[in-house]
């Protein structure tokens, strides 16, 4: 794994694996994944996802985009970009397997090749992860499996770490636990306060996370031809 340059600079990551080398075509000509993209807050990890697409790295489309929050700063990034944007309020839900039956219909009729969870802030059921089987990532504040759960740059702080970082994975069950894609390690300052650990944090989520969907389509052969049914 590469060390870091020079470990007391705080914006320095060490992430693994690396991407691929320049110029790596990851599709075949005239193909491009269809993704669509959850999110509940200001929506930043859904925007690094857009500007990343269209890249040698990740020929994709972000398709469209879900939030569970009205007034999210994700549904602004949306209405900007001009990506489709719908909003499934969870309030008007009687159940989680029915939010997540609305989720699948919503991204069924989109034909989408694949799901990233961009700072989705509700636990997902079977009923969203068995409609898409190792389709479906999810972006993460903690070097998993350390800091499972909500709240983990805070986890990572009160448990005095010198190493945080985030880590995408793909989706299972039991929350934060799925089959780690990418992982980037940043340190833990003592001066740090939870907003400037978070910052830093992000930042590299916003570097590993379009990695992350490249490996989890090349693992299941999307990134040539056309997709698997």
């Amino acid at each position: 794994m590469p060390a870091f340059s020079d470990p007391s600079d705080a914006d320095r990551a060490v992430q693994w694996p690396l991407p691929p080398g320049a110029g790596t075509e990851a599709t075949a000509p005239g193909r491009r994944l269809r993704l669509g993209v959850m999110a509940s807050g200001n929506g930043s990890n859904f925007e690094a996802l857009v500007q990343a697409s269209s890249s040698p790295l990740l020929p994709a489309q972000v398709v469209c985009l879900v939030v569970n929050n009205p007034g999210c700063g994700a549904k602004a990034r949306a209405e900007r970009l001009k990506i489709a944007v719908t909003c499934l309020d969870h309030r008007r839900f009687a159940s989680r397997d029915n939010l997540d039956g609305a989720l699948v219909d919503h991204f069924q009729a989109a034909a989408v090749d694949l799901v990233v969870m961009a700072g989705w802030m509700r636990i997902v059921t079977s009923r969203l992860i068995s409609a898409y089987p190792e389709r479906l990532v999810n972006i993460h504040p903690s070097l998993l499996p350390s800091f499972r759960g909500v709240d983990a740059v805070g986890q990572a702080l009160a448990a005095g770490v010198s190493l945080s970082g985030c880590t995408a994975h793909l989706v299972s069950e039991e929350v934060d636990s799925g089959r780690i894609l990418v992982q980037a390690a940043v340190p833990v300052l003592a001066s740090d306060s939870h907003d400037a650990l978070a910052r830093r944090i992000q930042a590299q989520e916003h570097r590993i996370l379009p990695l992350a969907v490249h490996l989890a389509a090349a693992r299941l052969g999307l990134l040539h031809g056309q997709p698997q049914a």
